[in-house]
């Protein structure tokens, strides 16, 4: 048997380019982009909604103790400080007359450093 020189196959080199690991790369830089910015939105909300949460503890507390006196509240603005969970709020209370005079018309609303919170707006009669 009669061998013949052939060359060898080429070899081909097996592996990734240096244009596919890039993209690659950024395609993952994207997702987790995306993903630090989803997070980022979400703690945002949570905080939101923890500010929300004391300053609705802070009106009913002063709603609450308005209820619980034994007089209709007298015709009025008041301003009491509340502290919620080491964060100082300012509960803004303004008191109007009804038609009814046994009742009274209470809006109360919370500030954090100024910047208003929450209101809430009931009605207060005699017990």
């Amino acid at each position: 048997m009669l061998k013949s020189k052939l060359p060898p196959p080429a070899q081909k080199d097996s592996g990734f380019t240096l244009i596919e690991v890039l993209v690659a790369l950024g395609i993952v830089a994207i997702t987790l982009l995306a993903g630090v910015q989803s997070m980022s939105s979400m703690t945002r909300n949570a905080e939101r909604q923890w500010d929300i949460f004391l300053a609705e503890q802070c009106a009913t507390n002063a709603l609450n103790t308005l209820k619980l006196s034994a007089q209709v509240p007298p015709v009025g603005e008041q301003s009491i400080s509340c502290m919620q969970a080491n964060i100082s709020f300012t509960v803004r209370l303004s008191i109007n007359t009804t038609p009814n005079s046994s009742f009274r018309r209470v809006d109360a609303q919370v500030f954090e450093q100024g910047v208003p919170q929450l209101k809430i707006t009931t009605v207060i009669g005699r017990i």
